[in-house]
C-alpha cells in the first residue's frame, strides 16, 4: 500500500465503541462511587475529612494529571510539584486581586497558568524524550518554587512568603468548614475525571497513545507528534495546577513554595506508579495506597509495639516497612493495583472455573 495511502487510512482513527454493557456498567459503578463519596461527606467527622478523605482525593486527582501525561502519551516528568505551585500561586492572586472572582473560575485560571508553564517545559520534548526529558521538566522543579519564594508579588509580600486561603465561598454557601471543602474537592475531582474519561477515549487519547507507543509510526499515520505532545503537558498541568490549588486552600490553609518540593513530584509519581500507568482507576487506587497505608501501619504500630519502641526508630521502622511492601507490589503486580484488581475481578466472574 502507498505511504499516502495508508496514512490516509489511518490519520483519522475511528472512535472508540466500547461495548454497550462495559459503557453501562462503568457509568453505574462511576455513579455508585459518587453517591458514596457524598453519603461519606454527610457522616464522618472532621477528622476524616482532613486526615484522610480530603488529601486522598487532592492527591488522587494530581495522579490523575501526570497519568494522562505519563501512562497514555509517554511523556515523563517529575514537575508535578512545580505545576501544582504553579496552580496554588495563580488561584491565590486571582481571589486576591480580582475580587469578588466565584471559586470555581479562580480555580479554572490557576489550571490555566499551570497548563501554559506545563506547555513552556514541555517544549524539550519536542527535541528529547526518556531521562533528559525527566531532567528537563525537574528544571521547572527547581526554577519555579524558587521564583514563588524569591520574588514577594506572588506571595503578596508576606513576610514568610506564603499564601493562605481566603474565605471560600460559592453562592453564599461558606465552603470554609472541613466537609464545606470536601465538597468543593469531591466536586472538582469528579467533574475532571469524568472529562479525563472522555478524553482517553476520544481522537485526542487515541493520538497521546499512538504516540507513547511508538511517536515514529504515528507521525507516519499522520498523527501531529509536537500538538500532541504539547496538548498532553497543557491537559496534564491544567489538572495537576487544581490540584495544587486544593493542596493549598482546601487542605493545608496555608503553604508556601517548600509545599511543593521534589517530594511531592516523587510521592505523585508514585501513585502512577503503584496505581498503574494508563488507567484512571490507577490513580484514585494509588492514591489510597499512599495515604491510608501509612495511617494503616502507624496505628498497628501504635498499638502493638507504643512504649516498646522508641517514636523514632518507630517511625523509621513504619518508613522501611512501607518501602518494602511497594517493592514487593511491584515485583508481584508491574501493572499496578489496578491490572491486580482487574485480574481478581475477572476471576471472580468466573468461580470457581478457571479463565
Amino acid at each position: 500500500m502507498p505511504m499516502s495511502s495508508l496514512a490516509a487510512a489511518v490519520s483519522v482513527p475511528a472512535p472508540v465503541l466500547l461495548p454497550l454493557h462495559r459503557t453501562s456498567t462503568g457509568l453505574v459503578t462511576g455513579l455508585g462511587l459518587l453517591a458514596v463519596a457524598v453519603l461519606a461527606g454527610l457522616a464522618v467527622d472532621d477528622y476524616w475529612f482532613n486526615a484522610i478523605l480530603i488529601p486522598f482525593l487532592i492527591m488522587a486527582l494530581a495522579g490523575l494529571g501526570l497519568n494522562l501525561l505519563t501512562g497514555y502519551a509517554g511523556q515523563a516528568s517529575l514537575g508535578t510539584g512545580a505545576f501544582m505551585a504553579v496552580g496554588a500561586y495563580a488561584t491565590y492572586n486571582l481571589l486576591l486581586r480580582l475580587p469578588g472572582l466565584p471559586l470555581p473560575f479562580a480555580l479554572v485560571g490557576g489550571g490555566l497558568f499551570a497548563a501554559a508553564a506545563g506547555v513552556l517545559f514541555g517544549l524539550p520534548s519536542l527535541r528529547i524524550k526518556g531521562f533528559y526529558l525527566t531532567a528537563s521538566t525537574l528544571a521547572a522543579q527547581f526554577l519555579l518554587p524558587w521564583a514563588f519564594n524569591q520574588y514577594g508579588w506572588f506571595s503578596n509580600y508576606t513576610t514568610s512568603g506564603s499564601i493562605s486561603a481566603p474565605r471560600l465561598e460559592f453562592a453564599g454557601l461558606d465552603l470554609s468548614t472541613p466537609q464545606g471543602r470536601y465538597f468543593v474537592t469531591l466536586a472538582a475531582v469528579a467533574v475532571l475525571t469524568w472529562l479525563s474519561i472522555n478524553l482517553v477515549r476520544s481522537q485526542a487519547g487515541l493520538a497521546f497513545m499512538a504516540v507513547r507507543d511508538m511517536d515514529t509510526a504515528a507521525a507516519v499515520a499522520g498523527v501531529p507528534i509536537a500538538r500532541t505532545k504539547l496538548t498532553a503537558f497543557a491537559v496534564s498541568s491544567f489538572v495537576i495546577g487544581v490540584a495544587g490549588a486544593l493542596w493549598a486552600f482546601a487542605y493545608l490553609g496555608t503553604v508556601d513554595s517548600r509545599s511543593f518540593d521534589l517530594d511531592r513530584s516523587f510521592t505523585v509519581l508514585f501513585i502512577v506508579i503503584i496505581g498503574g500507568m494508563g488507567s484512571i482507576a490507577g490513580a484514585f487506587v494509588g492514591s489510597a495506597f499512599v495515604i491510608l497505608l501509612p495511617i494503616l501501619i502507624s496505628n498497628v504500630a501504635t498499638t502493638f509495639f507504643a512504649g516498646a519502641v522508641d517514636a523514632g526508630q518507630l517511625e523509621n521502622l513504619q518508613k522501611i516497612l512501607f518501602g518494602a511492601l511497594i517493592v514487593v507490589l511491584l515485583i508481584k503486580e508491574p501493572a499496578g493495583l489496578a491490572a491486580l484488581f482487574a485480574k481478581f475481578r475477572r476471576r471472580l466472574a468466573t468461580w470457581p472455573l478457571r479463565p
